[in-house]
């Protein structure tokens, strides 16, 4: 059997969180390299089953062939090791440097600014001078994403890649938000980040949500009862 077939028809286990930014990073992946997965949902108000798999609370977490793999990224990086066709890190070192500049600047300062606010606002008494600040954050580094499609469909190149997938899930909230999607991190996501006057984040948005998402079949559900 053709090796590219034979990791396709290698059977991933998903365990995932509905409405999850970081579970929507991995089904973007899962989609675009065409990969078999099923998912195991899980409720917010019982991670336990997450926890007895990899150790720790919080999803996505996959199971392949024996490995268990946790955080969004770094189920990124696994799959893109295990299934390199198509591509989400370049192969080019220059390239490669520069997607994972952008993943660590997304992951280590872009993220502060809403997790500031999602944490200042649960105090008794939020400071408004410091949500303000960070939602003037936020709003800034949207021109720099509408700078950085200028030239290009996505944002490191012609092709969708890695940076796309971790960006997308949180920065696709400046477009609106799915009624039916109460999370309070989400409402903060769509309260503080817009498209107005941003035509080309626009449309790389509406480009990358055009895109599929592969979660498979839920082979187990554990959200009945109450969510958080």
């Amino acid at each position: 059997m053709d090796r590219l077939v034979a990791a396709r028809l290698t059977l991933i286990r998903l365990y995932r969180a509905n409405w999850s930014t970081n579970c929507e990073r991995v089904a973007l992946a899962v989609a675009y390299k065409e990969l078999e997965v099923e998912s195991v949902l899980i409720s917010y108000s019982d991670r336990s089953v997450v926890e007895r798999v990899s150790g720790q609370p919080l999803v996505p977490v996959i199971e392949e062939e024996g490995a268990v793999i946790f955080d969004s990224i770094a189920i990124l990086r696994h799959l893109d090791e295990h299934h390199p066709e198509p591509r989400l890190f370049p192969v080019d070192p220059t390239h490669r440097a520069e997607v994972d500049a952008f993943i660590e600047w997304f992951e280590r300062v872009w993220k502060g600014a809403p997790n500031g606010i999602e944490e200042e606002l649960a105090k008794p008494e939020p400071d408004r001078a410091r949500v303000s600040m960070l939602a003037a954050r936020m709003d800034a580094w949207l021109d720099w994403f509408e700078h950085l499609l200028a030239v290009q469909d996505f944002l490191m190149g012609d092709e969708l890649s890695a940076a796309d997938c971790a960006g997308f899930p949180f920065l696709k909230y400046a477009r609106g938000r799915d009624p039916a999607d109460d999370e309070p991190f989400h409402r903060i996501l769509d309260e503080h980040q817009t498209v107005e006057d941003r035509p080309r984040l626009a449309a790389w948005i509406a480009r990358v949500d055009a895109l599929p998402r592969e979660y498979g079949h839920t082979v187990e559900d554990h959200t009945a009862g109450p969510e958080r």
